[in-house]
C-alpha cells in the first residue's frame, strides 16, 4: 500500500506536526481555506474532523468546534464536496490528510462507499477511534486496502504491551498514542506523559508514533518528539482559529509558533 501517508513515513522523518481541525469551523466554507493555509505554512500532515454530535474522545474545545460546525451545515457529503472541489482547484497538494470521525457516520453513510469517496477527494487515512480491532480485521480491513486507506488505531498509557504489539501489526500508517486518559485539550501538564511515551519507544514498533491530546506549544511539541515521531495538536489551534478575522495569517503565525 503506498499513499502520501505512506510515503512520507518510508522517509523515517522526525518531528512531524499533525494538525487538526474540525471541517466547516468556525464558519462553514473555511475547510478549504484552512487546508490550503496549513500545506503553505508546512505542516507535515493534517487531520480534519468530521463534526459528531457525540464526540466521546474529544474535549469541550472540540466538541464546541462540532457543534458550532453542525449548526453551520456541515455534513459528510458537503465535506466530501468542499474535498473535491480542493483537490481540482490544488493538483500539486501533497500534504497527507486523514479523516477523523466516529462509525456510527461511516456506517450510516455506508463503508465501500465512503472510502471511494475518501480516496476520489484525495484522502489517505483514517482515525475511527471507537472501530474495534476485532472489526477492523473482520470487516473493514480489506475495504481500505482496496481503496488505498491508511489506518490508525488509538493506544493510551492503560494499554497493554499485548495489544500494542497487535496494534503494531495492523496499522498501515501511524499509531496515535493519546498522552492521557481523557479527552482532549483537558489537562495542562504534559509532563506525565514522559514515562508512557518512553515505554513506546522503547517497543521499537515498526509503526511510526505520533502523541495527541494536551500538545498546546512548542515546549510540548519539543518534549514529545524527544520520544516519538511526531505531535498532533488540535484544541489549541481550534482556539486559536476561533475568533480569527484572518485565517489565513492566524494559521501561519501558530504553526511558525510551534516549528520555527
Amino acid at each position: 500500500m503506498q499513499n502520501k501517508l505512506t510515503q512520507l513515513f518510508a522517509s523515517k522523518p522526525k518531528n512531524l506536526l499533525n494538525i487538526f481541525f474540525t471541517a466547516g469551523y468556525p464558519k462553514l466554507e473555511d475547510t478549504t481555506v484552512i487546508l490550503k493555509a496549513l500545506e503553505e505554512s508546512k505542516v507535515d500532515l493534517v487531520e480534519i474532523g468530521i463534526p459528531f454530535s457525540d464526540p466521546l474522545a474529544d474535549g469541550p474545545t472540540i466538541q464546541e468546534s462540532s457543534k458550532k460546525a453542525l449548526e453551520n451545515g456541515m455534513s459528510i457529503e458537503k465535506l466530501f464536496t468542499q474535498l473535491e472541489q480542493f483537490k481540482n482547484e490544488n493538483p500539486d497538494f501533497n500534504t497527507p490528510i486523514l479523516l477523523m470521525g466516529y462509525l456510527n457516520p461511516v456506517m450510516q453513510f455506508g463503508l465501500d462507499k465512503f472510502c471511494a469517496r475518501c480516496a476520489s477527494v484525495g484522502m489517505d487515512g483514517l482515525i475511527i477511534p471507537d472501530l474495534p480491532m476485532y472489526s477492523y480485521q473482520m470487516e473493514f480491513k480489506d475495504t481500505f486496502e482496496k481503496h488505498n486507506i491508511s489506518n490508525v488505531f488509538l493506544v493510551t498509557p492503560q494499554t497493554s504491551e499485548k495489544r500494542i504489539r497487535e496494534i503494531d501489526a495492523n496499522s498501515t500508517g501511524f499509531i496515535y498514542a493519546v498522552s492521557s486518559a481523557s479527552t482532549t485539550g483537558t489537562k495542562a501538564d504534559f509532563s506525565a506523559a514522559a514515562d508512557y511515551l518512553g515505554r513506546l519507544r522503547d517497543m521499537n514498533l515498526n509503526t511510526p508514533v505520533l502523541t495527541g491530546f494536551n500538545i498546546k506549544n512548542k515546549q510540548n511539541f519539543q518534549d514529545a518528539c524527544n520520544y516519538v515521531d511526531g505531535a498532533i495538536i488540535g484544541s489549541e489551534f481550534i482556539r486559536q482559529i476561533s475568533d480569527s478575522s484572518d485565517l489565513e495569517r492566524t494559521v501561519s503565525e501558530f504553526v511558525k509558533s510551534i516549528k520555527g
